[in-house]
């Protein structure tokens, strides 16, 4: 019996999250005015294992006035100024927006 309820504890607790992946090329960077949102989209491979949040193409950063925002949002437009690669992992949220997954690192590339 303890082991049958282990098995089941074991596959409630393991469900499946997703989370977003993307490799290139910043092909738009929108801030807005109104509340300081930050999003952004990729050229070049199709986004993989978005989470079912995100109904759109755009990455968003959650939280823009803290450093780490900051500092991916320097990454978006370095990468857009210098022509290279990011490479993007999602959060696997939608907290910002509803429809647009957060950003949870970018790597800037060649």
């Amino acid at each position: 019996m303890k082991k049958t309820l282990l098995a089941i504890a074991a596959l409630t607790l393991s469900a499946p999250s997703f989370a977003g992946f993307q490799v290139g090329t910043v092909k738009s960077v929108t801030v807005r005015d109104s509340d300081g949102l930050v999003f952004f989209v990729l050229n070049g491979t199709a986004r993989e294992g978005r989470p079912t949040c995100a109904g759109q193409t755009y990455w968003m950063i959650k939280n823009e006035t803290t450093l780490a925002g900051k500092q991916l949002y320097a990454q978006v437009l370095a990468a857009q100024l210098s022509g290279k690669t990011l490479t993007v992992e999602g959060a696997g949220t939608c907290t910002r927006w509803p429809d647009g997954e957060d950003v949870r690192s970018i790597s800037l590339g060649d």
